[in-house]
């Protein structure tokens, strides 16, 4: 992980390999490229002709941008690096906290294989040092497990290999010995540690990667953190009647569990349970995947990556909220003993779902997990899954879609995401819908109406929630994994989606804001 400190430092005098400055477009069509705050005594060192220089070498200060230039002479650090900052804030308006961490992260990222570097970035207060933060530990992640790692002494077999991620960072502007920005400097550390440890999780292959081997991270992370777990087995599953769970994993040699992970706070007011799906690989089961969609269905237990590393961070961060975290793990695959299409299912609520295609295999393990949730009587339950493909028909690869039986929640939710840079977009629950899962045979049959297929998977673990308990379900199915270039903080693979959202929903929630 990437180190960060606080430093009151001015960049010339600055022993590092880099200084990052941040870069604007002017206001117009033909808006002058504008030298962002935080960067002046770097512009008077270049005779107050940054702007001119960079624009000379074809900079425009867009967002993501990156023009690397020499350093001026006395500057102890060779080279100025200039991030895009995209549009000037308005007047009396400063620039947001996720352009910060974009183009923290954009810059990090450009600076792969450098020891330290020196980031003269815009700081008006903590929350941008916080948003720089996290945006500088996001950029620099990278997956190298499976890479080579060189010998002994360093040395790479081949010179494909990924460079190793910034070593260090000092953010400028930032006031070590105040408490605001300290605070600030360990909230982003405990968020974008246990995200990046999620990001490790989904990128992880499903070979190593298996409910038990799910359990056992979980475990540990548990053991380190003061968090107390339970891990219920097949044995447990079968005897408690779990029977989603049991259902989507019974074709798999490798057998499903059901992780519950607690993290309580000795003055907390508000309990919150979340609830991860947890597919280790998803092959459709009798359903079968075709070619061309199963290369990438390691992904499909993001969301219970999402929901450990919330827990995690929230026991890390000690906030004054109780929350419990139910991890849905399971294997979906075909086999003789895979459930078929057409078997009924009996739930752990009681109800009886018939299963009319078995890769809407997610939503079972989801039902029986919340069902479960529900007997705690919790203030409020949040599921997190990459549920459907209708989800991304809707909003695309960037978006995550948000239901649930209150308005004002979902409302509250959306904000949270908004807030935090989480792109998503509440949806509905049109009652309509619900009558596509009547079955002839069962009490509800686990898909209905192709048409809004997204919002029936919905309705669909609508039905398994405690009567009085608010919830929202967050489908991330498509902003989950990213298959295109890095861009901002998001790397190509596991993004980590929804992490930041959950934690920043537990931190409102012990403020006493539910929403």
């Amino acid at each position: 992980m990437t180190a960060l400190t606080l430093s009151t430092a001015a960049a010339p005098g600055l022993r590092a390999d880099a200084i990052v400055v941040g870069v604007a477009k002017g206001s117009g069509s033909k808006g002058a490229l504008v030298v962002a705050s935080g960067a002046e005594s770097v512009d008077k060192a270049y005779d107050g002709k940054l702007a001119s220089v960079l624009e000379t070498l074809g900079a425009s200060g867009g967002e993501g941008e990156v023009t690397k230039l020499p350093a001026p002479s006395g500057f102890k650090a060779p080279v100025v690096v200039a991030v895009g900052l995209g549009e000037v804030p308005e007047k009396d308006e400063t620039y947001g906290t996720d352009a910060l961490r974009r183009a923290a992260g954009v810059a990090a990222r450009a600076l792969a294989g450098t020891k330290k570097a020196a980031f003269a970035l815009p700081v008006e207060d903590a929350d941008d040092i916080c948003a720089l933060a996290e945006g500088a530990l996001l950029g620099a992640y990278s997956f190298v497990a499976y890479k080579d790692q060189g010998d002994a002494k360093g040395a790479k077999k081949n010179g494909k290999d990924a460079k190793a991620p910034l070593a260090e960072i000092a953010l400028l502007g930032g006031k070590p010995r105040d408490k605001a920005y300290k605070a600030a400097l360990e909230r982003a550390l405990a968020v974008a540690e246990e995200l990046n440890r999620a990001r490790d999780l989904v990128n992880t292959p499903p070979n190593d990667l298996d409910p038990e081997a799910f359990a056992a991270v979980a475990t540990a992370a548990a053991k380190e953190h003061g968090i107390k777990i339970q891990v219920l087995d097949e044995k447990a599953l079968v005897k408690g009647g779990f029977g989603g769970i049991l259902g989507v994993g019974a074709g798999s040699d490798a057998p499903p569990r059901l992780v519950k992970l607690s993290y309580t706070h000795s003055k907390a007011k508000k309990h919150l349970a979340f609830v991860g799906k947890g597919i280790t690989y998803d092959s459709g089961g009798i359903s079968l995947k075709p070619a061309g969609h199963n290369e990438t269905m390691k992904c499909d237990m993001a969301g219970a990556a999402a929901v450990f590393a919330a827990v995690v961070a929230a026991a890390r961060l000690g906030l004054e909220v109780n929350v419990t975290g139910w991890l849905a793990l399971a294997e979906n695959m075909p086999s003789g003993s895979a459930t078929r299409p057409g078997d009924v299912l009996r739930m752990y609520s009681g109800k009886t779902v018939e299963v009319l295609n078995t890769d809407a295999e997610g939503r079972l393990v989801l039902a029986d997990a919340i069902a479960k949730a529900s007997e705690e009587k919790p203030d409020a339950i949040v599921d997190v899954a990459t549920l459907t493909g209708a989800m991304m028909v809707a909003l695309g690869n960037r978006t995550f879609g948000i239901m649930a039986n209150d308005d004002a929640f979902r409302t509250s939710v959306h904000e949270i995401a908004e807030e935090v840079g989480e792109p998503a977009w509440p949806m509905p629950l049109p009652g309509d819908l619900r009558k596509g899962m009547d079955s002839p045979t069962a009490d509800i049959a686990n898909i209905g109406d192709r048409m809004g297929g997204g919002l029936v998977a919905g309705l669909f673990l609508k039905e398994f929630v405690g009567e009085g308990i608010i919830w929202a379900h967050l489908d991330i199915a498509g902003p989950a994994y990213h298959e295109g270039a890095p861009f901002g903080y998001t790397p190509k693979g596991g993004t980590g989606t929804a992490v930041r959202t959950l934690v920043r929903l537990a931190e409102r929630t012990a403020a006493g804001d539910l929403g």
